[in-house]
């Protein structure tokens, strides 16, 4: 790496954290005002403490679960130690923040290293409701690709909605990738088949598939990306090699629900969470990756087309705390 490339990397790293920071401003500002509420008055981590932080971490859609894993680790650490000052508590929490999402294996794995190392296409099959975000996250993704240097495919097979394959199509357009598209009411599968194909003619290192987000019907969500899956195996037998969900981290436990039913009726390998600029819940990351024990692959923080990050878990929990 060039002198040139150093300064470039660590001024990439330095507008990411800025962006990480400011898109968790609104979940850090009501998550420490209410932290601040819960020990004013108190010297040292008490039940009452502890009840107060158990309401923060719920309210803050970390999830019941997760929280009583969070609040059963803190309460053995008090036990131990006999005594836990309130000024401790911050720390203390995200420790064992840090531990939960490790023991889990949350972290995010550097796909771009991956991708077209196997001298065929990556295939990420990309799932998850209207609404969350989906095809912007696809937009986002193929620019990070394509950024690093690595050829790019999109397949455009939500073909029920119009304004999906059109906004992908654009989207290829912006980043400058090509774009699979049959147009709307056509079969999707035949879509992504055409779109691996296409990734393996043309020497690709990626090929990113849309698919439409329906969950009104599970067996005909599972029936149709059992279908997708298969024939894109007859071009690549192992494809996919990832399936992403992405989710609305705006919708706090609604996102729940959704990874609950499309871990139902799918595979899902790894996660998107969106949206987090705009909320104060973006607690729902920690329960998520704990939760479903599914890695938390990238998160989105912005609209910009750089705000699409690898999620880090270490950088994650250390911007949530930052004052």
């Amino acid at each position: 790496m060039g002198l040139f490339d150093f300064f470039k990397k660590d001024k990439e790293s330095t507008t990411q954290q800025a962006s990480l920071d400011a898109g968790l401003a609104k979940t850090k500002t009501n998550f420490f005002e209410q932290l601040s509420k819960a020990v004013v008055g108190k010297s040292t981590v008490d039940e009452a403490v502890l009840d107060d932080l158990e309401g923060l971490l719920v309210h803050s859609d970390v999830g019941i679960e997760t929280t009583v894993k969070v609040i059963d680790r803190i309460e053995a650490r008090v036990a131990r130690d006999k005594y836990v000052s309130t000024a401790e508590l911050d720390r203390i929490l995200r420790e064992e923040i840090v531990a939960l999402l490790e023991d889990n294996n949350s972290g995010s794995t550097a796909m771009l290293d991956r991708a077209g190392n196997s001298g065929q296409p990556f295939v990420i099959m990309v799932v998850g409701v209207n609404g969350v975000g989906k095809t912007t996250t696809i937009g986002k993704l193929a620019h990070r690709f394509h950024a690093a240097g690595k050829k790019v495919v999109l397949g455009a097979a939500d073909t029920f909605r119009a304004a999906a394959v059109d906004q992908l199509i654009i989207w290829g357009e912006r980043v400058g990738v090509p774009v699979v598209s049959h147009g709307m009411n056509t079969d999707p599968a035949s879509v992504a088949y055409d779109a691996v194909r296409k990734g393996v003619e043309l020497g690709a290192d990626v090929v990113i598939i849309d698919t439409a987000g329906r969950l009104h019907n599970k067996v005909n969500l599972m029936n149709e990306l059992s279908k997708i899956k298969r024939v894109m195996q007859k071009v690549i037998p192992d494809a996919p090699h990832e399936v992403l969900l992405v989710l609305d981290g705006s919708t706090g436990q609604n996102a729940f629900m959704q990874a609950k039913e499309f871990t139902k009726a799918t595979e899902v390998t790894a996660l998107a969470v969106t949206k987090l600029d705009g909320t104060a819940r973006g607690g729902v990351v920690i329960g998520i990756s704990d939760q479903f024990s599914i890695p938390v692959r990238y998160i989105g923080v912005g609209e910009k087309m750089t705000d699409l990050q690898l999620f880090d878990r270490h950088t994650f929990v250390n911007s949530l705390f930052k004052k």
